[in-house]
């Protein structure tokens, strides 16, 4: 699915200068880096309401290229900062974690688990 589809289904706004190349096919919802650690899917989305640096760091660690921080929490400029660094698109979406997950199930974005 493409970026801007999914920005539409989740009301989601795009914080970072990063440009997402190719789609996203699977989705990823956790709260616990270390699960998302064992993620070896390249086309996935992390979907979470963890607004910190270790957010970002375990992205980039498991190559994930797009994070969408869920509950309308808002990002901090270091967070953009890394997330520009590490070439990481960051979206914000007003929907809580379950909401965001069931509307991108709905339209065939797969589980990575």
């Amino acid at each position: 699915m493409k970026l801007e589809t999914i920005l539409k289904l989740v009301e989601g706004v795009v914080v970072t200068q990063s440009e997402l190349e190719g789609e996203i096919n699977f989705g990823l919802t956790s709260d616990l880096m270390s699960d998302v650690l064992t993620l070896d899917i390249d086309d996935a989305m992390l979907i979470t309401g963890l607004n910190n640096l270790q957010t970002i760091r375990t992205a980039e660690m498991s190559d994930i290229h797009c994070v969408l921080i869920a509950r309308n929490k808002k990002v901090s400029k270091e967070m953009i900062d890394l997330a520009n660094q590490s070439n990481i698109v960051i979206i914000e979406s007003p929907f809580g974690v379950f909401k965001v997950s069931g509307i991108l199930y709905a339209k065939n974005i797969k589980p990575a688990y």
